[in-house]
């Protein structure tokens, strides 16, 4: 009896420090990852690519720094905030200083050989220094909020002028989600946005903007602390938002803009900014039910879906894993989502709570917009879909966010009785 005991002793020592781990969160992320990897192979098979090893290797290492940092206390980050926030700057301005350019942006810096495309750490970066700000004051306060939202706009100016645009919208998803978890008044937040939404309600439908001012004067009234300045100030904004989105307009690059209008009428160029949002379109419901198998599909085998490894990975899932498949990996998010609530409820400090959320924000805005492009609900913005578009930097960024996560679940306070 004496082996079996000591053995027992031996295993859970070796597993102590991960003892509480979220361990249904960290399988559903590896379960995400090999469905990506799988599907990856799939759309290489003719071309012999390698992209599926690359994708799981990164993964493995991911994995291997995510089990490290969930060991690591987290909140021992909170004195290093703002030598995180520093650096995270510090990398965005080396990318306009020594970094790549491709499709007409420069994102990548090349360290050995290997591209590191820093706009993705970045979103850990940030999500970590508002967690460390909101747990020292929450944004309850309009000057709390606004010192919130000045601290993101540096990075996020950083990586719209790059031009990523799809990384720039997830940053300030991220914001708005802790603001929002921070206790930031909702209705403040709406009228963050009221003038981006009046813009494009004035160049679409008149009746529908003039129902918005009068909606968002209300808000004003209601949240402002100075109720009639507040309307007014708020109204009007609104009111001149039509040339304010022309200014907006006239600040994106030309494939920015295509991007944006093309999926609402892609026949407009089938050939041009219309080809992928049609060919994804086919390929997912080329695949019906059950799908036509994994290496079967043929706009995926035949190369019809261009980026179909990393943007438009759902559209080969789709094809080849049909409805159910594609379903399947709704639900996986959805689950993870579940977890990450559910870890930010139970942590034991409005730190953790605030990182859980941040990498939540993260994660719900990128599965959206990019299964929403595929299909032709959103604009083509070049955002990767989480754990299963190829992309290094991405996954890593990815298995950070989620070790990080792993921290707040393994250091959460337990009830002994």
């Amino acid at each position: 009896m004496a082996a079996p005991t000591l053995r027992r002793f031996r295993w859970r020592t070796l597993i102590q420090p991960w003892m509480e781990m979220d361990w249904i969160l960290l399988l559903l992320v590896v379960l995400m990852t090999c469905l990506g990897s799988v599907a990856i192979r799939s759309v290489e098979i003719k071309s012999d690519g390698g992209n599926w090893i690359r994708h799981l290797t990164t993964a493995g290492v991911g994995l291997v720094m995510a089990l490290g940092i969930a060991r690591y206390r987290y909140d021992n980050l909170l004195r290093f905030k703002w030598v995180i926030y520093g650096l995270t700057n510090l990398s965005l301005v080396a990318v306009k200083l020594v970094g790549t350019t491709a499709l007409g942006a420069e994102r990548w810096i090349a360290i050995g050989g290997v591209h590191i495309q820093p706009s993705e750490f970045a979103k850990v970066g940030i999500i970590l220094t508002l967690a460390a700000m909101l747990h020292q004051s929450t944004a309850s306060t309009l000057p709390r909020m606004f010192q919130v939202l000045g601290i993101t706009a540096v990075p996020w100016a950083l990586v719209f002028i790059q031009p990523s645009l799809g990384t720039s919208l997830v940053i300030a998803s991220i914001c708005f989600g802790m603001l929002y978890w921070g206790n930031a008044n909702p209705g403040w937040l709406l009228l963050l946005v009221s003038p981006l939404v009046a813009a494009i309600l004035f160049n679409l439908y008149i009746p529908a903007w003039l129902a918005w001012v009068s909606l968002i004067g209300v808000v004003a009234w209601v949240s402002l602390p100075w109720s009639a300045i507040g309307a007014l100030g708020a109204v009007t904004l609104n009111a001149v938002s039509g040339g304010l989105g022309k200014i907006f307009w006239d600040i994106l690059q030309p494939y920015q803009k295509a991007r944006i209008t093309m999926f609402l009428n892609p026949d407009q160029d089938p050939m041009g900014g219309g080809y992928h949002l049609i060919q994804s379109r086919i390929a997912i419901g080329a695949g019906e039910l059950w799908g036509k198998g994994v290496n079967q599909g043929t706009q995926t085998q035949l190369n019809f879906i261009p980026e179909q490894d990393t943007d438009f990975i759902f559209a080969a899932i789709g094809e080849e894993f049909g409805f159910i498949g594609s379903m399947l990996v709704l639900i996986g998010f959805w689950l993870i989502c579940l977890r990450l609530v559910w870890i930010a409820q139970g942590a034991k400090d409005n730190f953790g709570s605030l990182i859980a959320i941040g990498v939540l924000g993260m994660l719900v805005f990128q599965v959206v917009i990019n299964i929403g492009m595929t299909i032709g609900l959103a604009p083509i913005t070049g955002i990767p879909l989480p754990l299963l578009s190829y992309g290094r930097s991405a996954m890593v960024t990815n298995f950070l966010a989620i070790g990080l996560v792993e921290s707040v679940a393994n250091h959460r306070q337990r009830f002994k009785f």
